[in-house]
């Protein structure tokens, strides 16, 4: 399937960080997140990606245009230079779809922009480029297409180190409830789309708002529930985390390429 990647925001909460390259391309590790994010996906054989580009177009297009597979990967030089030969490579495999889909597009009209490009396929996936999961995506797919709706995503518990305040009607706080340990749950992208979803899709509206709020009236929408790792990318805090992860030899997204 091919997969729609959302990599134009301005990436605010970052900015500070990442004020001269786009989010996607801060790196995690030695590569940059949108890399490890593509990675996975095509561990999975999906390696037709759509890049909905906006703030960073540029940078986004140069990283690929200057790839150097043997900056990246193990080889064998030889003949004084003459002969390269890679012992493995990253994305011989990939084709990628650079998509203009402006400046200030919310994900809704990136993803209506790029329609065309998926040609009359029936379903594909979609998803923000600053979060990594051990999702297995073989198994996520195929529970969605064993069921008759137009869209899902993921669902997991909320990551934030906030409390939950629980008061009376004399504003007396009653309990805290730390937020990992309360129902909360969240929107954590890893879309699956069938064709259907422009159907409820309008010009300039915000993908999880109009279109999803006409789903949840059709109860053509599902969220499903994930308690593995998932890990989003939203502030230098988590790019931190993230980096650990790297540095420790077995990050956990990477699980099934190590295996």
């Amino acid at each position: 399937m091919k997969v729609v990647l959302f990599c134009g925001g301005m990436g605010m909460r970052l900015r500070d960080y990442s004020d001269q390259i786009p989010k996607p391309l801060v790196e995690v590790g030695q590569r940059p997140i949108l890399w490890h994010l593509m990675k996975h996906y095509s561990h999975f054989g999906h390696t037709e990606f759509i890049l909905c580009l906006g703030h960073g177009a540029g940078n986004i297009k140069q990283y690929f245009l200057d790839y150097n597979e043997c900056a990246n990967n193990d080889f064998v030089f030889s003949d004084g230079g003459r002969r390269v030969t890679l012992l493995n490579s990253d994305i011989d495999d990939w084709t990628i779809t650079f998509a203009d889909t402006g400046l200030s597009s919310n994900v809704g009209e990136r993803l209506r922009r790029v329609r065309a490009h998926l040609g009359d396929d029936e379903m594909f996936l979609a998803n923000y480029a600053d979060g990594l999961s051990d999702l297995n995506l073989e198994t996520y797919v195929k529970d969605f297409e064993a069921r008759d709706k137009t869209a899902c995503f993921l669902s997991v518990p909320a990551p934030h180190t906030f409390h939950i305040v629980h008061a009376d009607s004399e504003h007396c706080v009653t309990h805290l409830e730390h937020i990992a340990r309360s129902p909360v749950r969240i929107n954590a992208g890893f879309f699956v789309f069938r064709r259907e979803i422009f159907d409820v899709m309008n010009p300039g509206e915000e993908l999880v708002v109009e279109p999803f709020q006409k789903l949840i009236e059709r109860r053509q929408l599902l969220a499903m529930p994930y308690d593995g790792f998932w890990q989003n990318m939203d502030t230098f805090k988590d790019k931190i985390a993230l980096d650990e992860m790297v540095a420790s030899g077995s990050p956990p997204w990477q699980a099934f390429i190590q295996r």
